[in-house]
């Protein structure tokens, strides 16, 4: 089968591969669609240690189960050759409290499918049997490809809690951002700010409903103070620097939330004197739980979560190509399928 390869910090290559098996407890997916994720371009830069090239990434995927093993019947009943599914990359190989409190994404036995084993940037791909989910009947390969970013925007949701007619800001409106803006809209949310360098990125902002916010152009968090008065309840990071993530907490009204998602800058300076005399809670937001990633599912079953019509379709060939656009100059993309 062919694969995607990253090879080395920018360098991807279309390379041969055999086919996987399926383990006892697996199932071999011939891929439909895989997406990029944010995470990948930073481990195409060289800038993720959790990915080692040689590596075949990708990790937000759908298709059709081709092989099963023989107990993966029996790890989870719904499978079966030719169903439609995606999968949660994310899993744990032992159990840990955290697992029990339905949080396997902060389990320390956690593993990725797409660094700690191949992923989907191929043919196709063999995983956990208990990692896969069967998508309803009406749902499209295409949409259910969009499950795992979708379940990043319903644990920020989450984590902001009790948002229904309160005013919110985003600083990123990549696809988790513009993921972020649905969920909290979803919420209750009235007013939705979000921010971004890129005006095309940021039009899309716009048209999902958010009121637009150019840095070059105006003051974000003397704005969005003047807006509410004492400023957002809630604010999310989802670039990840020192400047974003001080005007989060600046734009944040006392006792208010900021959720840190981003994560471009591993550290950073933060403004601690004013978190402290202004009672801001700040907590970060990692991927989502088993609870997050079927809630995504309904979601975009409902069709209540998109990111059309910025959606583009590429050969899984052209990948290399696509993760430079995606670092150098984005523009109106939400979020590129890759095609086996």
């Amino acid at each position: 089968m062919k694969s995607l390869v990253w090879e080395a910090p920018r360098v991807m290559n279309i390379r041969d591969h055999d086919k996987p098996t399926a383990a006892a407890d697996e199932v071999v997916i011939r891929v439909a669609y895989v997406g990029i994720c944010g995470s990948e371009l930073s481990g195409y830069l060289g800038h993720n240690a959790l990915r080692v090239p040689p590596l075949v990434m990708g990790h937000e995927f759908s298709g059709e189960i081709v092989e099963m093993g023989n107990q993966a019947a029996a790890v989870n009943p719904a499978l079966g050759l030719g169903v439609g599914v995606t999968v949660n990359p994310l899993y744990c190989t032992a159990d840990s409290v955290l697992q029990r409190r339905g949080l396997d994404q902060l389990c320390p036995s956690r593993r990725l499918i797409g660094a700690h084993r191949p992923g989907a940037y191929a043919e196709f791909v063999a995983v956990p049997a208990k990692t896969v989910t069967v998508l309803p009947k009406e749902m499209s390969l295409r949409t259910g490809a969009l499950t795992e970013p979708t379940a990043c925007g319903v644990r920020i949701a989450e984590l902001a809690g009790d948002v229904n007619g309160q005013d919110c800001l985003i600083i990123g409106a990549g696809p988790i951002g513009l993921l972020a803006l649905q969920t909290l809209k979803l919420s209750g949310a009235q007013r939705i700010f979000i921010a971004d360098l890129d005006a095309e990125r940021l039009a899309m902002g716009g048209a999902l409903g958010a009121i637009t916010l150019d840095p070059r152009a105006v003051d974000v968090v003397k704005t969005v103070q003047e807006a509410t008065g004492l400023g957002v309840a809630v604010s999310l990071d989802a670039v990840g620097t020192a400047v974003t993530r001080r005007q989060c907490v600046s734009a944040t009204m006392p006792t208010g939330t900021v959720l840190l998602s981003g994560l471009h800058e591993e550290v950073s300076e933060m403004p601690a004197a004013d978190i402290i005399r202004r009672e801001i809670v700040v907590r970060g937001s990692f991927s989502y739980s088993p609870a997050n990633f079927a809630e995504a599912v309904e979601l975009l079953n409902q069709d209540k979560i998109r990111l059309d019509p910025w959606i583009v379709e590429a050969p899984l060939a052209d990948g290399g190509p696509w993760f430079d656009r995606l670092i150098d100059a984005p523009g109106n993309v939400s979020k590129v399928l890759l095609i086996p």
